[in-house]
């Protein structure tokens, strides 16, 4: 072990909060999980492994304090009862275990929740709702003015749960006053037009923030600290007579209160973006004011990835504590690297924001870089432990791209002997053409940790532009073959039950790999795209960064629909606005033609002649898969060359992003030797108690 570097000295000084002492300055901040109480056992592994990695304080996602605040169907933590106190206690007691505090977010949402479970209706300050454009957000029911009683009741619901919170065990509790929740909508004058002492004035407007803290400190005492979320950004935007914003005159009445501010924004998207459309302390402007106005420890995020961008926040007086989620995600053992002066063994998250998709999804947070994340109760994965060879067995893995890299490197963990060989001069496969696009650097993430990792390891031998062919597979003498030989975009647009239909190439007719890979093109450039992700809206950016005239048309509603999961739907829209790029919705391809494609609407049937020079299509993609299946087809000859087994994994075996590539390598190494064989092994399911 070397010795920690000293400029990441200061992220290790203990730092109190209340009558808490957290034990360094690395904060994992409330984010949600998608286990919520019906995984108690998903929830403490999941933040158990962050307090193993050395992570200070370790917080929940948000948790319901009464059923009023009903977020079904995504999957919400809730204290709604005596009896919910247990589920949270496995959490507690995991992260205890590693001498780190635990805390836990109270949420009301009052308007925005549309409690479609309870049927209770919506609450808020003035009975004004929020309008949105995502249909999982969006409910019939209006909320209800809160009177004098229901602002008692709210109180009162936060203090029996802060109660309940302490009897679970928890050191830190929140009163949640960001995004559109309910006590921020109190601090918000577009939604706060009261006349009476909870409205009006800031200082009105917070009163409600002051006495749910002084009642929740009074319960709390010696017991627990009592911590604040906020959003200041829509603040800071508002005018005050006697400060700067009102943002500055909140903290300057209310900054002694808590115990602790954690500063956000008003807007997930906003303070979540993807890497595509962000740098790293982006949230600096909306958090840096907070320390000079008050004397409590101030946390905040920004997507903080390198260990100096993090000592920088608290040497430049910015933060007390350095914020993550995401990166406790990437890496829950961030802390403990740096301490044992392992820097370059950090797994640096990429910004790829799946974890936020799977939780906008309703499911266990998942994450590219780190395959165990998800995993660690149901599969009993480890980020930085694997189980060790069960033979001297060898393997060899065809495919240098996210799924053979990480098979490789996970395989070498376990101690086998293992060979990679790649066509390419260089590994990483499509990563390599995909981070050439617009935002895309630190998608190389994924490879450069991997290779660096391989490179540490005298199990792996590696061998580019390497081109196997079936029989030098058979003869190489290896035990194991896996091949991960990726996929390959296909030229095809789509029949009205929306399948693929494959087309003619020419020489005006291009795939995604034809343009990185430098095709010419002629203007003006038709993309249809009917792929839901990122690569349709990526090719648009960057054949017009060509100069190109360009137009790009899908057969949905907005370009890259999915990504409203991964929070890049809107900056997208908005890139190509800024961009000048046409957009073309809800059409799809019904003829190619020499200079010209016939669109026929999806919905009046209407039919419209585009003019063209070049076609890019983006929609489809097919396995690269033959290799596998000319060996899979010589049973006999896989015996005589004493191959036990052969598996086909990541894009090759099923298309996909590339968190589902770095999940298949990690799977395959973790199964391959396994009796049965079988990539699907069994996993443990949590199941609910019957009453």
């Amino acid at each position: 072990m070397k010795p920690m570097n000293e400029r990441y000295k200061i992220l290790f000084e203990s730092v109190e909060i209340g009558p808490k002492v957290a034990k360094n300055r690395f904060y994992q901040v409330p984010h949600a999980m998608g286990s919520g109480n019906d995984m108690p056992n998903t929830r403490a592994a999941q933040r158990g492994i962050k307090a193993e990695g050395g992570w200070g304080v370790v917080n929940t996602g948000y948790c319901s304090i009464h059923p009023s605040s009903d977020d079904r169907p995504l999957p919400f933590a809730r204290l709604w009862s005596e009896k919910d106190i247990a589920s949270h206690v496995p959490m507690v007691e995991a992260v205890h275990e590693h001498d780190a505090l635990a805390g836990i977010e109270f949420f009301h949402g009052g308007a925005y929740t549309a409690n479609r479970h309870t049927r209770m209706p919506p609450i808020s300050p003035s009975g004004i709702q929020q309008k949105v454009s995502e249909l999982m957000d969006m409910h019939l029911t209006a909320p209800k003015v809160m009177d004098k009683k229901d602002i008692k009741d709210l109180i009162q619901w936060h203090v029996i749960a802060a109660e309940r919170a302490i009897q679970a065990g928890f050191d830190i509790i929140y009163c949640y006053a960001g995004m559109g929740f309910l006590p921020y909508h109190f601090l918000h004058p577009t939604f706060n037009n009261r006349n009476d002492e909870y409205g009006g004035s800031l200082e009105n407007r917070s009163r409600l923030m002051r006495e749910l803290i002084s009642e929740m400190k009074e319960v709390a005492g010696d017991r627990a600290a009592i911590a604040v979320r906020m959003s200041t950004d829509e603040l800071l935007t508002f005018k005050s007579e006697s400060s700067e914003s009102e943002a500055h005159e909140f903290f300057e009445i209310n900054g002694e209160f808590p115990d602790l501010w954690d500063i956000k924004m008003s807007s997930w998207f906003k303070e979540c973006p993807s890497g595509r459309f962000a740098e790293s302390g982006h949230m600096e402007p909306y958090n840096s004011f907070v320390k000079k106005l008050t004397s409590k420890p101030v946390v905040g995020v920004g997507w903080f990835t390198s260990p100096d961008i993090m000592a920088k926040q608290i040497n430049d007086g910015i933060l007390d504590f350095v914020g993550a989620a995401r990166a406790s995600i990437a890496d829950p053992f961030l802390p403990n690297k740096l301490k044992e002066g392992r820097e370059d063994d950090i797994r640096e998250c990429i910004g790829c924001n799946i974890c936020a998709s799977c939780y906008n999804q309703g499911i266990p947070v998942r994450c590219t870089q780190n395959p165990s994340m998800g995993e660690e109760w149901r599969r009993g994965w480890h980020p930085e432990k694997i189980k060790p060879k069960s033979s001297d067995n060898s393997v060899l893995v065809i495919g240098g791209g996210p799924a053979g890299l990480e098979a490789t490197l996970s395989l070498a963990r376990r101690g086998y002997s293992v060979a990679i060989a790649d066509s390419n001069k260089e590994l990483g496969g499509r990563i390599n053409m995909e981070s050439k696009l617009p935002g895309m650097t630190s998608y190389k993430r994924v490879v450069d940790y991997r290779v660096n990792q391989i490179n540490q390891l005298s199990n792996v031998d590696v061998f580019l532009d390497n081109t196997l062919s079936p029989d030098d597979v058979l003869e190489l003498g290896f035990d194991h073959v896996v091949t991960a030989t990726g996929s390959a975009w296909q030229p095809s647009i789509m029949d009205e039950k929306s399948a693929p239909v494959l087309i003619d190439k020419t020489d005006t007719i291009f795939t995604p790999e034809n343009v990185l890979n430098g095709c010419e093109l002629k203007s003006p450039v038709i993309i249809f795209d009917f792929d839901y992700y990122y690569m349709g809206g990526l090719m648009a950016e960057y054949i017009k960064d060509l100069g190109h005239e360009v137009t790009i048309i899908t057969p949905f509603d907005k370009v890259s629909p999915w990504s409203f999961n991964s929070n890049e739907i809107d900056e997208i829209q908005l890139r190509l606005q800024e961009k000048d790029i046409r957009v073309i919705t809800q059409c799809r391809i019904k003829k190619v033609k020499d200079s010209s494609v016939k669109l026929i609407h999806k919905v009046s049937h209407e039919e419209t002649d585009i003019d063209r020079g070049s076609l890019v299509l983006v929609g489809y993609r097919k396995q690269n898969d033959s290799l596998f299946s000319d060996l899979n087809s010589r049973e006999e000859d896989l015996k005589t060359s004493g191959i036990k087994s052969l598996q086909n994994i990541g894009d090759s075996n099923a298309p996909g992003a590339v968190v589902h590539a770095v999940f298949a390598g990690h799977l395959y190494a973790n199964t391959f030797d396994q009796e049965d064989n079988c990539s699907d092994d069994n996993f443990k399911l949590e199941y609910p108690v019957i009453q």
